[in-house]
């Protein structure tokens, strides 16, 4: 349901006691459901928990100042992790902050040119498929710490009491987010009975005083730049298309616009300090920000700035509370976000036997690529290409040319539909040219013409009724068709 009232200011929630506390429990609220996501998607990226927390920390706190989408809450990501990971793995984690600065600087460069706002060409096809793979590819993330060769029996029934409570808890109440009571009870039951498990200290130190400023370890040469731009511009671009989703998604709830622009150069600036404090870079996180606006209410940058800051106490201060998290805790909670990410309603039979055929195969194509190459930026570009093709064929076959006699001198062709490369290409074939009489008049009064191949056809039109000595007039060009036809008919033979 979308809340009409208009959105307070920070100034506004400054001055009035009722709003400022409202923001900043709401803040808190969603750090606690923060800091569970920031630790799992830190193990997914191949880095230590104190790297993913304090990631989420900087980024929620500066976003916040700089100005994104009022409300929204952009952290350490399951998205962006996923692009890092094979980063991290292969080439080692000194490769880390020179990465995320490049993706950072992307970010700022297309919020620059106006390249953002092109996001909203990518089709719905390709935005359900990028979340499922997203969702698949989290799934199997998770999967060593299920089917690991040192992985207890007893991490099966732990992961499942997780599940269960996440499912049920809500029942109950949605005063305290249900992952963050999952967790507490698993860590509860492993330390009373002593239950040895995998836990979160085993994946690396935890925070235990403010992030340091790191610098750049790697030279700075081409082949480094080589080994980061493909998985800088990946994560530039796989965040850019979250956060905007999620933008996309606040607007609906709060019946407010978002800004393409100040998203791209917010969440650029973010992810360039994100990583000279060692964080691994991030966007902004669906699940979170519906807790935050949609759960608690929250409605300015207040809450997003709680937020960070309440991550950044929560795990100094109880560092080592964190550390004994079981693993099977954290799995249950990636688990339960793959569930609430992917599309359910996008492969049920009914809606798939409704969708046109060339839809579903974009997004099949797109889910197929991005989990064959683990590369969400590369499954998006191929899911884009390939939807384009499927509506150049279909707007292709729109076009119509109809013969209508004038006089015992004259035809008159009467061409209707978008005119472009693909449904031009056989333009020539549709003219009786033999059997024409001297005068042909070519109506476009109910077509436009779109670019250079069109105009070509045209000219070939003209030269081939020319060897039948047959006169074309080329009638009813709207202004546009006019101007392109004009500059370029006779000069592209």
């Amino acid at each position: 349901m979308s809340i009409t009232a208009p959105a307070p200011s920070v100034l506004s929630a400054l001055r009035s006691p009722r709003l400022l506390t409202k923001e900043v429990l709401a803040g808190i609220v969603t750090a606690l459901a923060l800091i569970p996501e920031a630790i799992s998607f830190s193990v997914v990226a191949g880095v230590d928990p104190a790297v993913g927390l304090f990631s989420s920390v900087v980024i929620a706190v500066v976003i916040a100042i700089v100005g994104g989408r009022p409300a929204m809450v952009s952290a350490a990501a399951g998205s962006v992790a996923l692009v890092i990971a094979p980063l991290v793995r292969d080439h080692g984690i000194d490769y880390l902050v020179p990465t995320i600065v490049l993706g950072g600087v992307v970010q700022l460069v297309l919020g620059f040119l106006g390249v953002a706002r092109l996001m909203r060409f990518i089709p719905r096809s390709v935005n359900v498929a990028f979340v499922n793979a997203l969702a698949i590819l989290i799934f199997t993330a998770q999967l060593p710490n299920l089917l690991g060769r040192d992985v207890p029996f007893v991490v099966w029934p732990l992961t499942a009491l997780g599940i269960g409570l996440i499912v049920a808890f809500p029942y109950l109440t949605k005063a305290v987010p249900a992952p963050l009571v999952a967790v507490v009870v698993i860590t509860a039951i492993t330390v009373v009975f002593g239950i040895a498990v995998p836990t979160v200290g085993d994946e690396g130190a935890l925070p235990t005083a403010l992030p340091g400023f790191n610098g750049i370890t790697v030279p700075l040469t081409l082949e480094t730049f080589g080994i980061i731009a493909p998985y800088a511009f990946g994560m530039a671009i796989v965040g850019l298309i979250e956060t905007l989703l999620t933008a996309q998604l606040v607007d609906a709830l709060t019946d407010t616009r978002s800004s393409a622009w100040r998203e791209s150069w917010g969440q650029g600036i973010a992810n360039v300090a994100s990583a000279f404090f060692g964080g691994t870079g991030g966007c902004a996180m669906i699940g979170q920000t519906v807790i935050n606006v949609k759960t608690a209410g929250a409605r300015t940058r207040i809450s997003t700035f709680a937020a960070g800051a309440a991550v950044l106490v929560l795990t100094i201060v109880l560092h080592d509370v964190v550390a004994r998290i079981p693993m099977a805790a954290l799995t249950a909670v990636m688990l339960m976000v793959c569930v609430a990410t992917f599309d359910w309603h996008s492969i049920r039979p009914r809606t798939l036997g409704r969708m046109p055929l060339g839809e579903t195969a974009v997004m099949v194509i797109t889910v197929v690529v991005v989990v064959a190459t683990e590369n969400l930026a590369t499954g998006v570009l191929v899911g884009v290409v390939c939807a384009a093709l499927v509506f150049a064929r279909r707007v292709a076959h729109v076009v119509t040319v109809e013969r209508e006699p004038v006089d015992d001198r004259t035809v008159r062709y009467r061409v209707r539909g978008a005119l472009f490369f693909a449904s031009s290409n056989d333009l020539v074939t549709r003219f009786s040219y033999a059997d024409d009489p001297e005068r042909v008049i070519v109506d476009l009064s109910g077509a436009h013409v779109f670019d250079a191949s069109t105009v070509a056809a045209l000219d070939a039109v003209e030269q081939r009724y020319a060897r039948h000595g047959t006169a074309v007039e080329v009638a009813g060009l709207n202004t546009g068709s006019v101007a392109l036809h004009g500059r370029l008919s006779g000069h592209l033979g």
